[in-house]
């Protein structure tokens, strides 16, 4: 696995396609590593240099200790473009990621064409909500509370369809390091970008899950209306709309990439 040190921190990441072609950076849901997005590399990787990466605290990424931010994340974006060394590139991010590429649209523009943000908010979830998490994660752990996550990430007629994929998200999950995981909840307790993504002038794509419960819809549509001239896709599933829907989904993102 190829791992590359970021000012002393250890990430994980995948570099697949052609060299010449543009880069795509995909970032990663909260609980979920690089593989999230297995079912877009095909579609993706005839068009696009793909970047993948675990988040930090996530996969095999290091988890460093104290509180995390979403500039931190973001900032882990920016080093490694650095240490890869490329210049400019589009970004894809869902739920985590995609707070994490609001933040880079509003603050790092310079390093981006396009930026895709599926299923997320510009506030995720209430103070109450994240408090409520993360006494119950330090309680308990991930594995007993997965079940009810499953039921947040993927539509009832998408678990019955497909309980493979499910099971695999499952163990997905509660693989994730714990201390990464919480921290990661604690960047997201704290992220407001409701104000600052006005300011983003980027040419952006929301994506949202009508059945979507962790990052309703409306808040896609709140997105889509803050940043000017933002277009807005709407599809029938939960929150993991790569996975439930991988060829509209796929489509969608790369007519907006590519026009």
């Amino acid at each position: 696995m190829p791992f590359v040190d970021l000012h002393g921190d250890r990430f994980h990441y995948r570099l697949d396609g052609a060299r010449q072609a543009p880069v795509l950076v995909l970032s990663n849901s909260l609980g979920t590593t690089l593989d999230m997005w297995q079912p877009q590399v095909e579609a993706f990787g005839r068009r696009f240099r793909l970047l993948r990466y675990d988040t930090r605290g996530h996969g095999t990424s290091l988890v460093t200790p104290g509180l995390y931010t979403i500039a931190q994340l973001g900032g882990d974006v920016i080093a490694l473009l650095d240490a890869l060394d490329i210049n400019r590139a589009h970004f894809c991010g869902l739920s985590m990621g995609g707070a994490t590429g609001m933040w880079l649209a509003t603050y790092a523009a310079q390093r981006f064409e396009k930026i895709v943000l599926c299923n997320t908010s510009a506030r995720i979830g209430t103070l109450e909500f994240w408090a409520t998490r993360i006494a119950t994660l330090r309680q308990g752990g991930l594995e007993p509370v997965a079940p009810g996550f499953m039921e947040r990430w993927f539509s009832a007629p998408f678990r019955a369809r497909d309980p493979q994929t499910v099971a695999t998200m499952r163990k997905m999950l509660i693989s994730t390091p714990l201390d990464g995981y919480i921290a990661c909840c604690e960047a997201l307790r704290d992220n407001d970008q409701r104000e600052s993504i006005s300011a983003v002038r980027l040419p952006t794509l929301v994506i949202g899950g009508a059945q979507d419960v962790a990052t309703p819809p409306a808040d896609g549509r709140f997105i889509a209306e803050r940043i000017p001239g933002a277009r807005y896709v709407e599809f029938d599933t939960a929150h993991l709309s790569n996975m439930e829907v991988p060829e509209k989904f796929s489509d969608a993102v790369l007519k907006f990439l590519i026009g």
